[in-house]
């Protein structure tokens, strides 16, 4: 980013406080996967129940800060020149992400979820493949997990393929669009997105979709990054600030309380939970991010915080893996039952992560620059 432009800590901070929501999230999606595989219960996430939808915000302050950072530079910057940007910036630490996978799968006994065994080579092959960002097709060899993961190595690498195609539209395409044509097409994709999204179109009762490459997953994924990320954009390019005390505080309230949100269930033909994801994508999560932007408060919080945020969303899921094996062998559901272990495991991602981003992802990125 340009050293003369103000830098946005508090949206960093709360990037890193969603990426911290996340790994709660997935120590209670472990619970429920545990339930189902052993056929203990509904398998309803009981907690941070919709955590999902960090991934969403994730999409908006990327659309945010890109064209913020980017738009006023093209006279001076190719278009390989921004994708070399943007590869540094991600590219190490999800070769890293998939690295840990690969032990963590090693670790794990190398089987899929119905216990059969994968060979060596092919668990090497799918470490190559997701370094290269080729995703694994249901049913095909490198689908090493059994249960349609397009990186199974790491399963939240699904949102880094979509931002990579965001990348590449913007920088083809959507950067040149007017922004009255781009209020346009965020108006469009904001009603495409509430259809699919009220209308429940995934059938799965939320909007948790990319994650596999079905159909309906691969344009829900599309449009699941592409409106909020355009989104984001529109904000910068029309952005009022709102001034607020204690802006970084206020944010991270409003996106705890919105991202624990229990399922709200539909009653008769209205689809509570969908009008609740549409209703945070679109007004409470454009709301958060005006208002930290609004601010040029910086701390050391913040600063750790932002920078930890990448990092442990790209390498905590490996360690998961290993935690819903043992829940599902020792036929464990709850965090009352298991919270030393679950403690163990949010401790253990923030500590790699940590340790990673300072021994390997800053030096190497400072170097490939």
């Amino acid at each position: 980013m340009n050293g003369s432009k103000q830098h946005y800590q508090i949206l960093d901070a709360l990037r890193g406080v969603a990426a911290i929501i996340v790994v709660c999230y997935h120590i209670f999606e472990g619970f429920s996967f545990a339930q189902i595989t052993n056929q203990a219960g509904d398998g309803l996430i009981k907690t941070f129940n919709h955590g999902y939808l960090a991934v969403d915000f994730f999409f908006l302050l990327s659309g945010f800060v890109i064209n913020y950072a980017y738009n006023d530079r093209w006279k001076e910057m190719t278009t390989a020149s921004f994708f070399k940007r943007r590869l540094i910036r991600l590219h190490p630490m999800l070769i890293m992400g998939a690295f840990i996978g690969l032990i963590c799968f090693l670790i794990g006994g190398s089987e899929q979820w119905n216990g059969t065994k994968i060979p060596l080579y092919i668990s090497i092959i799918t470490f190559l493949l997701t370094c290269l960002m080729i995703p694994a097709l249901p049913s095909s060899f490198n689908e090493i997990r059994g249960n349609g993961e397009l990186f199974p190595l790491n399963g939240p690498m699904w949102s880094l393929f979509f931002e990579y195609i965001g990348n590449i539209l913007y920088a083809i395409f959507i950067r040149r669009l007017s922004t009255k044509l781009l209020t346009f097409v965020v108006i469009l994709l904001g009603i495409l997105h509430s259809i699919f999204t009220i209308g429940n179109l995934s059938g799965y009762g939320n909007l948790g979709v990319g994650w596999t490459f079905d159909t309906i997953n691969f344009f829900g994924g599309m449009l699941r990054m592409l409106f909020p990320f355009t989104l984001g954009m529109l904000i910068s390019r029309r952005f009022k600030a709102i001034k607020l005390p204690y802006p970084f505080l206020i944010c991270s309230i409003l996106l705890i309380a919105t991202l624990s949100m229990p399922y709200l269930s539909a009653f008769k033909a209205i689809n509570f939970n969908g009008i609740y994801e549409s209703f945070c994508i679109t007004v409470i999560f454009p709301l958060i991010l005006i208002i930290g932007a609004s601010s040029q408060e910086k701390s050391k919080l913040s600063q750790t915080l932002g920078e930890l945020s990448y990092p442990l969303y790209i390498i905590h899921y490996p360690i998961m893996y290993i935690f819903y094996q043992w829940l599902i062998k020792t036929k464990q559901y709850t965090l009352s039952e298991t919270y030393p272990v679950a403690i163990l495991v949010v401790i253990l991602s923030i500590v790699l992560a940590f340790i990673l981003l300072k021994l390997y992802d800053k030096p190497l990125r400072q170097r490939l620059k």
